[in-house]
């Protein structure tokens, strides 16, 4: 059995929410010098997805935090001057370049990785090398094909290898150019100084629940874990070491660890009222979103139409450091932002979600808000009211 240290502090629930909102970017003042990178910096990870309505998740990661940020700055800020790779984490996302070193041991775990899903041709993988070596960085397609059909898991030798090898590390995902991975080779796109597999499997676990726990700002076992997609026993093997101090957090029910530079510096500033993309790393993990802000939330672009409750893509509104209603968006031409779905939290989060509909509506160039079907009928009135007054103030 294991004994549990001590905690060093006992929060309210209260203040572990607030704590995690500074944590994430979503309480105080956005550091605006630093932008894009600095929100990727902050957070560690930042997620990709292949679904675009208002506008792919890994831009509308640093808009929630930054505001009106320009679409061209966000691919720019991520891809220019090897400050970023993709690799898998939470999922497949962005990380800081410097992060390359802290993945050794999941490059590692690949290269001994027993079995696949796809058969490697021989001959292909090395053959991918030299011409991404001669010609690259290039895409599946530049380097012979990506799919042997039509179907979206038939792939080709090519791809087979590419992906192999960005899995082993020798290959580098250098930017998304049309929604492809663009690879290079890890000897062009890494910086010499980062490209190394010197840590061992415990330094990089050390490291990445360090940095987990501080973009989390107090988080469970389970939650730092998710944060990386690290075992619960990887995470229990470093976590004394980690620099993390453990702590109680009233209605939690479970043990939990903080950032000591948060618990130092209590967090107080302006709220952001925002969309989120439902992969933004505040509300990814769905048991953490409960836990902290009492919100289901759940992606039901995979539901059947039917089934689905607040609609294809809804997006989470969080404003005064709650999750106050959600938006399922669309656009149509014309520079119109259609809100298919809203679904409020009561009246008081009628300003909230109209504020967030004007600032989004704003971002992708879109003069125009519609509001179709909102969930309590009574308050669609004081909403369109309530979005004609913000969208006029915007437009001053």
């Amino acid at each position: 059995m294991t004994t549990l240290p001590r905690p060093a502090a006992t929060l309210s629930a209260d203040e572990a929410r607030r704590i995690a909102l500074k944590a994430q970017g979503f309480l105080g003042a956005p550091d605006r010098r630093s932008g894009v990178r600095g929100v990727l910096r902050h957070l560690g990870a930042v997620q990709l997805d292949t679904i675009s309505v208002l506008a792919r998740s890994h831009e509308l990661i640093p808009y929630a935090r930054l505001g009106r940020v320009g679409r061209r700055t966000v691919e720019a800020a991520y891809w220019q001057d090897a400050h970023a790779f993709e690799y898998w984490s939470h999922a497949a996302c962005i990380l800081p370049i410097e992060e390359w070193p802290h993945f050794a041991f999941r490059r590692r775990a690949y290269r001994d990785r027993p079995h696949w899903s796809h058969d490697l041709p021989e001959g292909a993988y090395d053959q991918v090398i030299k011409q991404l070596r001669d010609e690259g960085p290039l895409t599946a397609t530049e380097l012979g094909g990506a799919k042997k059909t039509s179907e979206w898991w038939d792939w080709s030798g090519t791809k087979v290898a590419v992906e192999r090898a960005l899995m082993y590390g020798e290959v580098v995902c250098v930017e998304r150019r049309g929604w492809k991975r663009v690879y290079d080779l890890a000897e062009r796109a890494v910086p010499g100084e980062l490209l190394h597999d010197e840590l061992d499997d415990a330094e990089c676990l050390r490291r990445l629940v360090r940095l987990a726990g501080q973009s989390l700002g107090v988080g469970t076992r389970s939650d730092i874990a998710d944060y990386h997609r690290l075992k619960g026993e990887q995470v229990d093997a470093v976590i004394a070491d980690s620099g993390l101090v453990p702590v109680e957090v009233e209605g939690w029910g479970k043990p939990a660890w903080a950032d000591p530079a948060a618990l130092a510096a209590p967090p107080r500033g302006r709220h952001r009222t925002t969309l989120l993309s439902p992969f933004d790393s505040l509300i990814w993990d769905r048991a953490r979103t409960e836990r902290i802000f009492g919100f289901t939330h759940r992606l039901e672009a995979y539901v059947p139409k039917p089934k689905r409750v607040h609609g294809y893509y809804a997006m989470p509104v969080l404003a005064g450091g709650r999750l106050v209603g959600r938006v399922d968006p669309a656009r149509e031409a014309g520079g119109v932002l259609v809100a298919r779905q809203v679904t409020l939290d009561g009246p008081k989060a009628v300003p909230a979600v109209a504020e967030a509909l004007i600032e989004a509506a704003s971002w992708v160039d879109c003069t125009t808000v519609r509001v179709e079907r909102v969930d309590a009928p009574e308050l669609r009135e004081p909403l369109l009211k309530e979005v004609t007054r913000a969208l006029i103030i915007a437009l001053r």
